[in-house]
């Protein structure tokens, strides 16, 4: 098995970037929907229902198909040998980070539920704050990957 990771982990770390950017693109994008949302569509009516459209397709299209093969890809990854020194520090950082990137996943869909129903108590600017989540979690994992600092 070791040897089928070693053969196809150029593939696979081709198929892990590609998945992880879809991800992220949709990690930027929802915040900014629920933004617009709520600043501008309110809780009912004809651009409430066009904002729960895009979001909903937004995150079961695109955001979680790309989730769960950033997380099948970036396994493969891990179980490939020779990849990774657990005894650095740096693969349990990105770890981490990749938990909190997941979790803001699903507190995003969370939010898309309470827009959903109206009784989201988030502000415009609330979520413009929460916008910046991913972008830190990135800048931490791709330190952690590329420069591997520790």
């Amino acid at each position: 098995m070791s040897d089928l990771f070693a053969s196809i982990y150029p593939w696979t770390k081709v198929l892990h970037v590609i998945s992880v950017i879809a991800w992220m693109a949709g990690l930027f994008y929802l915040p900014r929907l629920f933004v617009y949302h709520v600043e501008k569509a309110g809780s009912e009516g004809a651009q409430h229902d066009l904002f729960q459209v895009m979001e909903r397709r937004l995150y079961h299209a695109i955001m979680m198909p790309a989730m769960l093969a950033t997380w099948l890809f970036g396994l493969t990854l891990v179980f490939t040998p020779g990849i990774i020194d657990w005894s650095d520090a740096w693969p349990w950082v990105k770890a981490a980070m990749v938990l909190g990137m997941t979790w803001f996943h699903f507190w995003l869909d969370q939010r898309r539920k309470e827009l959903i129903l109206g009784t989201c108590t988030i502000t415009g600017r609330g979520f413009r704050m929460m916008n910046e989540v991913p972008t830190l979690l990135m800048v931490v994992i791709v330190v952690m990957v590329i420069a591997r600092p520790f």
